[in-house]
């Protein structure tokens, strides 16, 4: 089974630590290429702050590259690559951009503020996770509805769509390797009533962590 994560999609979070403005951005990236035109666009964006550090990991070629981009060594880019490397997420880079408030924070005050600017950048862009899925159409009466959305998560699944006609038919994805014990599980839990009818597979992203609000 091959199943990795990424990025949902891009985001701008701002961190304020003893007057320093942290501004993270990631954004999901398929190639080195594609990641440092994205560092060279906030580099130019924000042409007036001090640091713009970076990481990218590519899945493809295990690369992982960062920089402290004149922070002292290992208080930036590391840290910041740390935490993507703890979410095991893939295909991404992110920059934090700061701009100095006139107060030393330390190495030890770099470190936790660069780690926790790419940490909210990230949980701004949401994570998918990446894998082959099994489409599945529920088909249930209303009364069951909301019982099979549960299970349909329980199988660690997810609810694409909902049809709601005379009765009601959810369009989901399951894992592969679960797909057949939740067909199996939903005739036994609803005593024959519902049959879980596949619709084919796909090897896409679906989010797997929502994005949070930046409330900066």
């Amino acid at each position: 089974m091959t199943e990795y994560f990424v990025p949902t999609g891009a985001s701008e979070t701002e961190l304020v630590e003893k007057r320093s403005r942290f501004l993270g951005h990631v954004w999901p990236v398929e190639s080195e290429e594609e990641a440092r035109a994205r560092i060279e666009e906030i580099r130019k964006k924000h042409y007036d702050a001090r640091h713009h550090c970076w990481c990218y990991r590519i899945r493809e070629g295990g690369v992982e590259r960062y920089s402290d981009d004149g922070e002292p060594q290992g208080t930036a880019g590391q840290p910041m690559l740390n935490v993507f490397q703890r979410e095991n997420v893939n295909d991404v880079v992110c920059v934090v951009t700061r701009y100095f408030g006139g107060i030393l924070l330390g190495a030890g005050g770099l470190v936790r503020a660069y780690s926790a600017a790419a940490k909210d950048a990230l949980d701004g862009a949401g994570i998918s996770v990446v894998r082959r899925w099994v489409a599945m159409e529920v088909p249930c009466t209303y009364a069951q509805f909301e019982g099979m959305r549960r299970e349909i998560g329980s199988f660690g699944g997810v609810v694409e769509a909902v049809d709601y006609g005379v009765d009601v038919v959810l369009s989901a994805l399951l894992p592969e390797e679960r797909a057949e014990d939740f067909a199996a599980h939903i005739l036994d839990v609803s005593a024959g009533t519902v049959e879980a009818l596949e619709a084919g597979e796909a090897f896409k992203d679906v989010p797997w962590r929502l994005p949070t609000a930046d409330e900066s």
